[in-house]
């Protein structure tokens, strides 16, 4: 059953999702970053021990990592923003009067 604006009553509502979005942005980010250091680092010391041979490996060890860094990142942030969208945020809009609401909040009242 799609969500009723407590204003109007009107079933044309939509999320906004503002901190899924966010987490997600940063998360990416961040695990994207921590993953190239990550990678980068023990491709230095790979490389240094004599098993991975070359620059080339270093730069691809880099790069895989920084993607599977990014992409843990983003799934890790869009879930806590999943959770501050429902649990804390007013997270749906009503697209015929504008109003602003969150589910929790409005069947505690």
């Amino acid at each position: 059953m799609p969500n009723q604006c407590p204003s109007c009553r009107s079933h044309r509502t939509h999320s906004i999702n503002l901190a899924r979005k966010a987490g997600g942005s940063i998360g990416t980010l961040a695990g994207a970053a921590s993953g190239y250091m990550g990678a980068s680092t023990g491709a230095r010391l790979g490389a240094t021990a004599g098993i991975i041979a070359g620059p080339a490996g270093t730069l691809s060890g880099a790069v895989i990592g920084g993607i599977v860094g990014g992409i843990a990142g983003c799934t890790v942030g869009i879930s806590l923003g999943e959770i501050v969208d429902e649990k804390i945020l007013d997270n749906y809009e009503c697209i015929n009067c504008g109003h602003i609401f969150s589910l929790d909040k409005e069947a505690e009242q």
